[in-house]
């Protein structure tokens, strides 16, 4: 796969996949349907694994890669079928939009990274400010917007918090044996976290739009675009990447809008400018202090 059409992946199943999550919990329950998408996506990876003659390494340092991305994918996904039944998908892309910020202070606390700059605090402060507009307008619009409010802001926390201990473990895996690895260790959670809050096969209720998409994202959300996003990650530059984080909230609210007749009211988009400005300001606002910019040249 060519490095453009590998992007391109990333950024269309980035943000088609909270469309993706509300279809897929229409008639099948969200814990029923993140545990199929993930078996789809562990088996398919496994066959993929087998074909190029790869292995899943069982050493103490893969085994916590494994852990600690299964919390990631645990209770990141989990949470976000969850929400899925409260808010709109652009919301959920735009809110999973600041993970960045999530991490960063994460990593103050885990990896004992540098503060963050005044450059930073201004961007997370704006950031909040557009997230706050956004909530305050979900709020008005539905009585059960909060409680989806509280759970896709745990997935953040738990996708963002999982990045962080991936990050501090030092060793190299291939990425598709990572992804399949991971999925092996979250896939029990699913089912316990199924039997206990479900254990139902209403087969009957199922439909073709739920089933479609829970195949969707187990080909494509849970594997290919895993894959493709750290492919990518290893060809470009780190700001580069980032703007997929840019462009896959505007990219998620207009198909929400146009594909599942989403609300998109004056006060979401207002909001949205304000934690897409946040983001901006976030990734590349200290490039444009002069020490910064002095430090670059040197490095250069």
């Amino acid at each position: 796969m060519s490095v453009p059409a590998a992007y391109l992946a990333v950024v269309l199943i980035w943000s088609t996949t909270p469309l993706g999550i509300v279809w897929s919990s229409e008639t099948v329950s969200p814990t029923l349907a993140v545990l199929m998408r993930m078996v789809i996506a562990a088996v398919l990876g496994f066959i993929l694994l087998k074909l190029k003659s790869m292995s899943i390494p069982g050493n103490r340092q893969a085994m916590k890669v494994y852990g600690f991305s299964a919390l990631g994918i645990f209770g990141g996904m989990l949470f976000s079928y969850m929400a899925a039944a409260y808010i709109s998908s652009g919301m959920m892309s735009l809110i999973f939009g600041l993970s960045p910020v999530f991490s960063g202070l994460l990593a103050q606390k885990i990896l004992n990274e540098a503060k963050f700059s005044w450059m930073r605090k201004l961007a997370m402060t704006v950031s909040l400010f557009g997230l706050a507009l956004v909530c305050m307008n979900n709020l008005s619009v539905s009585e059960q917007s909060p409680l989806g409010l509280v759970f896709i802001l745990l997935a953040v926390f738990f996708f963002s918090l999982s990045a962080v201990l991936v990050k501090s473990v030092k060793v190299a895996i291939h990425p598709m044996a990572s992804t399949v690895g991971s999925l092996l260790v979250s896939i029990p959670l699913f089912l316990l976290t199924w039997l206990v809050f479900d254990g139902t096969l209403p087969v009957e209720q199922w439909q073709a739009r739920s089933l479609w998409a829970i195949l969707y994202l187990g080909v494509f959300g849970s594997l290919i675009g895993f894959v493709a996003y750290y492919y990518v990650l290893q060809k470009l530059s780190a700001s580069t990447v980032t703007l997929i984080t840019m462009m896959t909230p505007v990219l998620a609210l207009t198909m929400g809008a146009y594909l599942n007749n989403e609300a998109v009211s004056v006060n979401l988009i207002i909001g949205a400018v304000f934690v897409m400005t946040g983001l901006a300001i976030y990734n590349w606002g200290e490039k444009l202090l002069p020490g910064k910019r002095l430090a670059d040249t040197a490095e250069e």
